[in-house]
C-alpha cells in the first residue's frame, strides 16, 4: 500500500469537501465515493473517483465539481478516473455523513452484518409486525423524523434509484430511505 504525500492528502481534502450533486447536505468524502487523489508533476493530478453504482448518473457532475475545486486551488491539470474495484458499499458512508442524511430527513442506510452480499428480499413491506414484534425486520429502518421502527415501504425507488420511499406508520411522515449495498 502506498502512502499519500502531504499534499495528496490536502487536495484529497479538497476534492472530498465537494457537496453530493444529489444530496447537497454530504460531502463526497461522508459519502465514500472519493477514494485518493495522486500527483502526477507539477500541476497534474488524477483523482480516483468511485460511483455509487456504475449507471450513477451524477459522476459526470461529480467530476467536473472535484475538477473546479482543484483548479480554484491552482491544480492545472487535473484528470477523474473512475475505479470500479474495489466496488462502493453503503459501508463507505462515515458516521457524519449518516448523521446528515438523519437531520435531512433521509434513514441512513443500515451498516452490514458481515462482509459477504448484501441479500435481497422480497417480503414484506413493514419493518415491524402488526403487534409492535420485531418478528418481520431483525434490523428496522427507524424514522429520521420521530425514531419509531414502525415503518413501511411504499416504494423500491424514490427521488433517486439508491434510495426508496418508506412512510412512518407512528408520526405518518415519509421520508427517503438510503438503500444498502
Amino acid at each position: 500500500m502506498v502512502t499519500a504525500t502531504a499534499l495528496e492528502a490536502e487536495l484529497l481534502e479538497i476534492a472530498g469537501a465537494v457537496p453530493d450533486p444529489e444530496l447537497p447536505v454530504l460531502t463526497l468524502q461522508e459519502l465514500g465515493v472519493v477514494r485518493a487523489v495522486h500527483v502526477l508533476g507539477a500541476q497534474a493530478v488524477e483523482v480516483e473517483l468511485t460511483p455509487t453504482y456504475t449507471g450513477c448518473p451524477a459522476v459526470e457532475a461529480m467530476s467536473v465539481d472535484i475538477e473546479r475545486a482543484l483548479h480554484a486551488h491552482g491544480v492545472r491539470e487535473v484528470t477523474v478516473r473512475r475505479v470500479l474495484s474495489p466496488a462502493w458499499s453503503t459501508d463507505d458512508i462515515t458516521a457524519e455523513g449518516r448523521r446528515k442524511l438523519r437531520e435531512f430527513g433521509i434513514a441512513p442506510p443500515r451498516t452490514a452484518r458481515d462482509t459477504g452480499p448484501v441479500a435481497l428480499a422480497l417480503g414484506p413491506t413493514r419493518t415491524l409486525g402488526p403487534t409492535g414484534s420485531r418478528a418481520a425486520d431483525p434490523d428496522p429502518v427507524h424514522c429520521p423524523h420521530c425514531g419509531s421502527a414502525d415503518t413501511e415501504l411504499l416504494s423500491r425507488f424514490s427521488s433517486t434509484a439508491c434510495k426508496a420511499l418508506r412512510r412512518c406508520l407512528a408520526c405518518r411522515e415519509p421520508f427517503d430511505h438510503f438503500k444498502e449495498l
